[in-house]
């Protein structure tokens, strides 16, 4: 099975049988917050929130990309786990 668009890669991602990497993870995230929203406007978490920092920083690496070009990225991210993890 393989996605072509964010909504089925977004369900491709529910179907995988084991949890992917924090760092692919992070990708997944940040990818996805940017096709969808664009760059990162939100105010950076403080204090010892390092899950929300960790998100914060992986999005804001992102700025100036195209949301065309993230969601591209994140369907090809979504194939490429879906053989590591399905």
């Amino acid at each position: 099975m393989e996605a072509n668009t964010l909504e089925s890669a977004v369900a491709l991602t529910k179907k995988f049988t084991s949890k992917p990497s924090n760092e692919e993870l992070l990708k997944l995230y940040s990818l996805y917050k940017q096709a969808t929203e664009g760059d990162n406007k939100e105010e950076r978490p403080g204090g010892f929130d390092f899950v929300a920092a960790a998100k914060y920083n992986s999005w804001s690496a992102l700025n100036g990309k195209s949301k065309e070009d993230a969601t591209s990225e994140y369907v090809d991210l979504v194939n490429t786990l879906a053989t590591k993890y399905m």
